[in-house]
């Protein structure tokens, strides 16, 4: 057995204690699903001897190096719905983790953010430098398509184009990029909250709707089956970001692991900054509400997609 199956095994049997009227719940879930991906992420992106090698160690000392591991969470939750192979799952898991973790150090860049501090430790152009973080971030970018294309994640190639199209859109200029640009952008700071939505169902929201949809690809679901996972990312990604505002707002660098208060510190409009803390505290939970209607369909197998959606607003980092 390959090491991505055995671990893909070892998964499945923390999960059992985990699943809706077992003895764990969604921390223990979140535990051993994050385990599961970085043991793919470790063989995915195995050290190499020579020049190129510090590119892949920059690769490893982000995407390794801890974080909730929420989006690929919510891949294997969704496909767990149409009992897709857990191997599978985790592939498209680690998939989505590498273009987030490449978003991160792209956003912690000088040109952007400027961030040093990162998951409680040096952001990448700070461990290594500006241009390896920059060629981490290419690589682990392109590096994804390679997994989503390969025959591994899916027998069928179209099911393997539909995945890749689908997170191509969900990082680029119509997404993830986009948001970015938005964000970026003199107009960022004048943005009303419909126009702070927009940004972040982009920025934010683009890759959770992917994470959330990627189950029902790989099980070629149906529209109504897609649709609600959508609609659920839709409310879940928005909630997320409200979250996000709230404890830049009101934690500390300490216990974030990052830098706060960036946003208000630069004039940028935010979802706090537009509600006040308790009106957006309100919003978050009208949105986590909604989140969990629109998995009814699915029964007690969206349980601990459910429980996500209430762990994204009361989470502490």
């Amino acid at each position: 057995m390959s090491n991505s199956g055995a671990q893909a095994n070892r998964t499945a049997a923390n999960r059992s204690s985990a699943a809706p009227g077992g003895d764990g719940g969604l921390q223990e879930a979140l535990t051993a699903q994050g385990e599961a991906v970085t043991r793919v992420l470790d063989e995915m992106l195995a050290p190499v001897e020579g020049p190129r090698g510090r590119v892949i160690e920059a690769m490893r000392y982000s995407a390794l190096g801890g974080g909730k591991r929420l989006r690929p969470f919510l891949v294997c939750e969704s496909a767990r719905l149409f009992g897709v192979a857990e191997a599978q799952a985790l592939r498209v898991g680690a998939a989505i983790e590498m273009v987030h973790c490449y978003s991160l150090i792209h956003d912690d860049l000088p040109a952007m953010d400027d961030s040093e501090l990162r998951r409680g430790r040096a952001t990448a152009h700070v461990a290594f430098d500006e241009a390896t973080a920059i060629l981490a971030g290419d690589g682990l970018l392109t590096e994804a398509f390679t997994v989503l294309a390969d025959a591994r994640t899916h027998a069928k190639a179209e099911v393997r184009c539909a995945l890749v199209a689908s997170l191509a859109a969900a990082a680029g200029a119509a997404g993830m990029v986009g948001g970015q640009m938005i964000d970026i952008s003199p107009e960022r700071e004048g943005l009303d909250l419909a126009g702070i939505s927009h940004l972040q169902s982009l920025k934010t929201g683009a890759l959770i709707r992917f994470s959330c949809e990627a189950g029902a690809i790989l099980a070629e679901a149906g529209q109504a089956e897609r649709a609600a996972l959508l609609g659920y990312a839709e409310d879940l990604g928005l909630a997320f970001q409200i979250a996000d505002d709230l404890l830049d707002e009101e934690s500390t660098p300490e216990a974030l692991g990052k830098p706060t208060g960036q946003d208000a510190n630069l004039g940028k409009a935010t979802f706090v900054g537009q509600l006040g803390i308790e009106k957006a505290r309100e919003k978050a939970q009208e949105l986590v509400d909604s989140a969990c209607a629109r998995l009814d369909l699915f029964g007690e197998k969206a349980e601990l997609l459910k429980q996500t959606a209430a762990f994204v607003v009361s989470r502490r980092s």
